[in-house]
């Protein structure tokens, strides 16, 4: 931040006071009172004349709806990746909508929906294999000696066995289940299951879009607080210079020298910790989309303010449950469990079936044909209760499911509702903080002018940097919270990747 420099004779030199134990003692206290307010302002956020409130960052895959049955577990998976690429020198470059194309092809939370949904389709094709025939064939080579003994011929006169022989057998095996309830209801129950991971699936790449366009739009704002901490860290290096200037000509009392190398050293320190903070948020990034973390990266920090969309809260409400992907799967598995009861139930009807079998058998002079034809009816009679059972704990079940999709529409509309509010809210944020900051800098403008001309003290600079780094972090902090608002919003309505690419187009 530029300062303007002007120094005037008319003011008054002070004298050998200054070495007087009174005078030391009250540089010391305005010193640790300089100390605390600048400490307190770094740690706490404490805002000054022109800072206004800014709703709270979003945690990037937090508070959404995790379709993954690994979300419970201490490690997010939506968190990780399967890094693709070798580490190089040269930086990768990633603007909003490659990071998230990458992400969308190596998060470990969307291959694992992925897996996921493709174990489910070979449990359809299972449960669908159980109402197909059945064909097998077999060819033997018999070598065998009967005991006639064994069946009850001894017979005096007779041998004990009939002696070793040999035959041939080739035949092919049929199998068909005519009528099975339980089959054909386990076979529906398993393609609801497969539909249900299918949009669990698509749901996961809703998630995913989030995950990596918050943490993008981090690093943006990350990468604008350092260079906010820079720029203050340049004024205040200046401020430190003209301090040391105005007291070695003895036009200022040292601890204006005091104050302005307390202010340079904190601006240090701020621009280490924006530095750390970005680098953090650039491992973070990296690990979502399947980069190393030692990988340098480079990003497109232009991501220009766009207002939201042109879209009322109401038409979100209606149109997201039809779009959102994880209640299509809620519902599909709530048909799943109504099927599976029926199935259960099922279990207590007769069940028809045909085996048969076709070949020839003999030995080396006859080959003769041979088969055989069974059709059955099989009745359960009793089963101990063991069906009553099944039915129970399959009935406690549905209603579980059923309570749960019950519950997630719920929370759709109060995902849309909460992402509205956070929307509008931020975007009326960002226009105060534009404002603010345009006045915070006039501020410290005219305190810069007023210190130069020995109108004003050292702390009103100090307090109007102050204001202006707290009227940035603001504005920062609320175009942030914006951004991520119009990504919520475009996950809380079902359409995350087609929001991304269409409310951040460039």
């Amino acid at each position: 931040m530029p300062v303007r420099l002007r120094v005037i004779d008319s003011m008054s030199v002070f004298t050998d006071r200054r070495s007087s134990p009174a005078y030391r003692l009250a540089l010391w206290a305005a010193v640790s009172l300089l100390l605390s307010v600048v400490s307190a302002s770094a740690q706490n956020g404490t805002t000054g004349t022109y800072s206004v409130p800014t709703p709270r960052p979003i945690n990037p895959a937090t508070n959404t709806t995790n379709p993954s049955t690994l979300a419970g577990q201490r490690q997010n998976p939506f968190l990780g990746s399967t890094p693709a690429d070798p580490i190089t020198e040269v930086p990768l470059s990633f603007s909003l909508s490659s990071a998230i194309e990458r992400g969308l092809r190596y998060n470990l939370g969307g291959i694992d929906a992925t897996t996921t949904s493709a174990a489910a389709r070979a449990a359809r094709l299972g449960a669908l294999s159980l109402l197909l025939p059945t064909i097998t064939a077999r060819a033997a080579k018999v070598y065998e000696e009967l005991s006639l003994r064994e069946v009850g011929l001894d017979i005096p006169g007779l041998p004990a066995s009939t002696g070793s022989f040999s035959y041939a057998d080739v035949r092919v095996f049929a199998t068909q289940s005519i009528y099975s309830g339980e089959l054909r209801y386990q076979y529906r129950a398993a393609a609801a299951v497969a539909r249900a991971s299918d949009f669990n699936a698509k749901d996961a790449r809703d998630v995913v879009v989030f995950a990596v366009g918050s943490a993008y739009l981090q690093i943006v704002a990350s990468a604008a607080r350092l260079d906010t901490a820079t720029a203050q860290l340049a004024s205040a290096a200046e401020l430190d210079r003209l301090a040391h200037d105005r007291v070695t000509s003895e036009l200022a009392p040292e601890i204006d020298l005091l104050h302005a190398q307390v202010e340079r050293q904190s601006a240090e320190q701020r621009v280490i910790t924006a530095r750390n903070e970005l680098e953090k948020d650039r491992a973070t990034l990296a690990r979502l989309i399947g980069v190393s973390v030692n990988q340098p990266l480079v990003i497109d920090r232009d991501v220009p303010y766009r207002p939201g969309p042109d879209l009322t809260e109401a038409s979100l409400q209606s149109t997201s449950l039809q779009a959102r992907s994880d209640l299509a799967a809620a519902g599909a598995e709530a048909e799943a469990a109504a099927l599976n009861v029926r199935a259960k139930r099922a279990q207590a009807h007769p069940t028809v079936g045909v085996t048969a079998d076709y070949g020839r058998g003999g030995d080396r002079s006859h080959f003769d044909q041979v088969y055989t034809v069974v059709a059955g009816v099989s009745v359960p009679i009793y089963t101990g209760g063991r069906i009553a059972a099944d039915v129970a704990e399959a009935e406690s079940e549905l209603a579980r499911k059923r309570a749960e999709y019950d519950d997630l529409k719920g929370r759709v509309a109060y995902d849309v509702h909460v992402a509205w509010l956070d929307l509008t809210a931020s975007q009326s944020s960002v226009t105060v903080a534009q404002q603010n900051k345009t006045l915070a800098d006039r501020a410290l403008a005219q305190a810069q002018d007023r210190y130069a001309n020995g109108v004003a003290n050292y702390l009103e600079v100090v307090q109007s940097q102050e204001t202006v780094a707290q009227a940035g972090e603001n504005l920062i902090a609320s175009l942030y919270a914006f951004n991520v608002a119009k990504l919520a919003l475009a996950r809380a309505a079902g359409n995350a990747e087609a929001g991304a690419k269409e409310w951040f187009a460039q």
